[in-house]
């Protein structure tokens, strides 16, 4: 309902113009609700995203010990991008300019990449018994990251015929893993 309300205004009066009493107000439930589900209004924009953040950091601790770190790192990514196809595009990834809030997006965004890295960086770590903000776990993790965002956008920008995101994904990774397996190999 939140997210629904918020959606119709932003596309009526921007994002700038409207205010959190009036998502509140359209939804038919109090400022206090809102900010019960959401820490600010820009937050309104990533509860589909914010799920794959949990699903990859699951998917990651589901890993079996046994398999390569490359491979479960493609895995858990592909799995938390599993949801996302024609039918369920993430908000945030096509309506941002109609809105005018590029900007705020993107710094929102920032921090939720950042959270993801970690979690990456972190199961490498322990995966490969490396000492907490290893250099190479971190260049991982940001430079897998940066595929899967640059795989996201294309994806959105491909319109009605674009398939599953997890398509996109795999092609934007496999230059980045693959160049860390070689150097896992080395």
């Amino acid at each position: 309902m939140l997210e629904d309300a918020a959606f119709e205004l932003f596309l009526e009066k921007g994002y700038a113009g409207t205010t959190v009493e009036e998502i509140t107000q359209r939804a038919g439930v109090s400022r206090n609700t809102f900010f019960n589900y959401f820490p600010g209004k820009s937050d309104v924009f990533w509860v589909d995203l914010d799920a794959g953040v949990e699903t990859l950091a699951r998917s990651l601790d589901a890993q079996p010990v046994d398999i390569g770190l490359i491979a479960a790192i493609e895995d858990a990514i592909l799995t938390a991008c599993a949801p996302f196809g024609p039918s369920r595009v993430p908000w945030a990834l096509t309506h941002h300019e109609l809105i005018g809030s590029v900007r705020e997006l993107q710094s929102s965004a920032l921090g939720r990449l950042t959270d993801q890295a970690q979690v990456l960086a972190a199961f490498t770590e322990q995966r490969l018994g490396l000492a907490d903000g290893s250099m190479f776990a971190r260049s991982l993790a940001y430079a897998a990251i940066g595929a899967v965002v640059a795989a996201a956008q294309a994806w959105a920008a491909a319109g009605p015929s674009r398939g599953e995101l997890a398509s996109f994904v795999r092609l934007a990774l496999a230059p980045v893993l693959d160049g860390f397996d070689r150097a896992l190999k080395n």
